[in-house]
């Protein structure tokens, strides 16, 4: 499903759409529930005069009386259009089919990177599900653990999962790695989740054995376990494979589509790991100093903030300045200003 968006006769943006649908669903039943979904489910989307489609179906009309009963207003859905609508159309037309002919040569792509791998390991089939997972955080600080999941035909975004992680000495990424592994697989063994066929860590040696470890500890079920180590240049397509245990050491040419897919599946495990400990970085940084102080609640955390712009602007303040602030008292005051200046 590709939709382009005009207004006043100039196209302000497009995008793709991949809904998941039956084999025996016929393109009008798709394209219906596809317009009741993106205008009716949920959230203002702004609501255009006229829709043009390149299929009809027999429900168009209880949708469109459906939108007004909703939105409050009657929109057309067009088909025979001519013109410039024409051209839109088309173009519509043309982008979605080039969309899916770009999604399903990745797809045969990651499908071939599988096969590869499943060589490479000497299994008899490819695997169907690959977990990785990474730790990031700065000198200890919001540590975070991501899961990312690959099947056969790419990222499965819908089971990635992140792991804020509490508890263990800042910096220890072991302890963390033990920490977001047991409780990812504890759920598995109280029959929540899917096992994977490939669990495979970055970081090498030590990792890996904290993972074999939790398996051992959690009594999982046999999978197979591959550590990713950088090498000694620490460059793409030098990296040092582990699998199963620290004796079983290997290594892939560069050019490996198997070691593509370790790449590719470790790199989106990094940057999942990265954004989601930056977001809770810079959510700590916001309120931290703040939380310790009696009668600074998140009401009053939120007001001060956004009276002052911001945590940056509020500790250059002075003890007057704060005291200014609505709803604070000068002992209140002299309260923030000791804890923002506290170290």
């Amino acid at each position: 499903m590709h939709l382009i968006s005009v207004r006043a006769g100039r196209v302000l943006g497009s995008k793709n759409f991949f809904p998941q649908v039956g084999i025996e669903e016929e393109v009008g039943e798709v394209m219906s529930a596809f317009l009741a979904q993106y205008f009716l489910g949920g959230g203002e989307r702004e609501l255009p005069s006229e829709v043009i489609v390149n299929v009809v179906n027999e429900d168009f009309p209880a949708l469109i009386e459906a939108i007004d009963a909703s939105r409050g207003r009657e929109i057309t859905i067009s088909h025979r259009v001519r013109g410039t609508r024409a051209r839109w159309q088309q173009l519509a037309v043309t982008n979605a089919e080039q969309a899916l002919a770009a999604r399903l040569a990745n797809r045969q792509h990651v499908a071939a990177r599988f096969e590869a791998l499943a060589e490479v390991l000497k299994l008899d089939e490819p695997p169907q599900r690959l977990e990785c997972y990474d730790i990031s955080h700065s000198s200890g600080e919001a540590t975070v653990a991501s899961c990312v999941v690959f099947g056969p035909e790419g990222p499965i975004k819908s089971d990635y999962r992140r792991y804020n992680i509490e508890g263990v000495t800042a910096g220890d990424d072991y302890a963390a790695m033990h920490q977001a592994l047991t409780r990812r697989f504890s759920k598995i063994k109280d029959g929540e989740g899917k096992l994977p066929d490939i669990l495979l860590v970055d970081g090498g040696k030590g990792q890996l054995n904290m993972a074999r470890d939790v398996m051992n500890e959690l009594a999982v079920p046999d999978l197979i376990l591959l550590g990713v180590a950088k090498g000694t240049t620490r460059k793409a397509g030098f990296e040092t494979l582990y699998l199963n245990d620290a004796a079983h050491e290997f290594t892939l040419r560069g050019d490996s589509p198997a070691l593509h897919l370790i790449q590719q599946i470790r790199d989106e495990a990094h940057r999942f790991a990265i954004t989601g400990h930056r977001a809770r970085r810079g959510k700590t940084r916001r309120t931290s100093t703040l939380e310790g102080v009696a009668g600074v609640g998140p009401t009053r955390r939120r007001d001060l903030l956004k009276h002052f712009g911001g945590l940056q602007e509020l500790s250059r303040a002075s003890i007057e300045e704060i005291a200014k602030a609505p709803g604070i008292s000068k002992k209140l005051a002299e309260s923030i200003y000791a804890s923002l200046h506290s170290e």
